[in-house]
């Protein structure tokens, strides 16, 4: 899921720098997970919704000091059942549990499914209550963290959809376990958006600059938080600097509807003799946003861009791989995602860890249909065209207007 069946986006004018509060991390012998290498960072890939489960709830249950749970979409069926289970108990040894749910993203979850966790002592917070004039702005990030030693991040949602393996069973997707000291930026990211749950605004937000768009730093690892402001999105200022001297990109997401400075930096690759890899979708939950995806590739394949659509499930994943730096979190490449939801992801500059990736990718392409210069052409029926034309209009020029409008309006 992306937020919306139609997003609500806002073009960011302003590129400034936003400085960050730092937030006291224990230091690392407090912690209870052991782990070699206190100061090592060490990258586990979760391929897979029935892996990532699995891990997560390894994980809760091996903490010892807090767990820090933040989702966009929380179901109470299939694997819900089991992260309630495993959060009680959490909260039943003393430890501090706190959850945070996107309130439109989990609409269907009844607030008294937490009652059981309220009970022991935990902690939940709905993250932007519903309300008329801002039901716009959602909370995208997916991230777990347990005693600031362990952090998962990626695209899974905890619901049925994403059990399986993502090819004879389950939503394609994608994420990564980390340890070490990189996790101390995924306790920033979560106290941040913690901290603004109840979303009160000061008066005439649309004129400030954006707190939470920022950009945080651990090791080799950046994260770059985004969400509604005037200022820069770190997301994208970042994989476009990246792309200005890339040789070698691989991308691999669900919903794809880039601004034009993306689409320009992506093609300049190809054109300068880099190799370009895209796996889109070639099942999607949300066809309005497929079609305005494919309205861009004549463009990208007269670059020498290599275009693959992923079949067996709907291919819901997020990762960027541009020469020997990592991109991998919650965040698509559309006007939803880059210019108006909460999205995280992580910057990690590994060239073991970028291979690792690329294999990945390699692998889902054997489940792939690439797309050929020679047989895709726009569609000559005016229908499709007014169609395809449409898809664009309502995901970008729609949502630019009423962001613009919800924006005015908080308080």
């Amino acid at each position: 899921m992306t937020g919306l069946g139609i997003g609500f986006g806002l073009r960011p004018q302003v590129c400034k720098w936003v400085s960050v509060r730092a937030i006291v991390i224990p230091p690392p012998s407090e912690y209870g997970l052991p782990m070699s290498g206190e100061h090592q960072n060490r990258f586990q890939w979760l391929t897979t919704g029935s892996q990532a489960f699995e891990h997560a709830l390894k994980v809760i249950g091996a903490a010892r000091r807090y767990v820090s749970l933040e989702i966009y979409h929380f179901d109470a069926a299939g694997p819900g059942g089991a992260f309630l289970e495993a959060l009680v108990s959490a909260a039943e040894r003393g430890l501090r549990v706190r959850v945070l749910v996107d309130s439109f993203g989990s609409i269907t979850l009844a607030d008294s499914f937490w009652r059981p966790l309220r009970d022991a002592g935990g902690e939940v917070r709905w993250f932007n209550p519903l309300h008329l004039h801002r039901f716009a702005f959602r909370n995208h990030r997916k991230l777990l963290v347990c005693d600031g030693r362990v952090g998962m991040i990626g695209g899974f949602n905890i619901a049925p959809d994403y059990v399986g393996d993502g090819v004879s069973r389950g939503w394609r997707d994608l994420g990564l376990e980390i340890r070490g000291p990189a996790v101390d930026v995924l306790v920033e990211g979560f106290e941040q958006t913690w901290s603004i749950a109840g979303f009160r605004h000061r008066r005439l937000p649309q004129l400030r600059r954006s707190r939470v768009r920022a950009s945080i730093q651990r090791s080799e690892c950046e994260l770059l938080l985004s969400g509604p402001g005037r200022n820069s999105n770190f997301i994208l200022r970042q994989l476009l600097a990246d792309l200005d001297s890339a040789s070698r990109v691989d991308i691999m997401v669900a919903y794809f509807l880039p601004p034009r400075r993306l689409r320009r930096a992506i093609s300049r690759v190809a054109r300068r003799g880099g190799e370009v890899r895209m796996v889109m979708a070639g099942k999607t939950d949300i066809s309005l946003s497929q079609e305005a995806a494919r309205s861009y590739y004549p463009a990208f394949l007269r670059a020498g861009v290599e275009i693959w659509e992923y079949q067996p499930q709907i291919l819901h994943a997020k990762i960027f791989v541009v020469d020997d730096v990592v991109y991998v979190g919650s965040s698509n490449l559309d006007t939803r995602s880059l210019q108006i939801n909460y999205e995280l992801m992580l910057r990690i500059h590994d060239r073991e860890l970028a291979e690792e990736g690329r294999r990945i990718i390699e692998g889902d392409l054997r489940h792939s249909v690439r797309i050929k210069r020679d047989e895709w052409k726009l569609p000559r029926n005016l229908w499709a065209q007014i169609r395809r034309w449409w898809a664009r209009f309502i995901l970008k020029q729609v949502d630019l207007f009423f962001a613009r409008r919800q924006l005015k309006r908080l308080r």
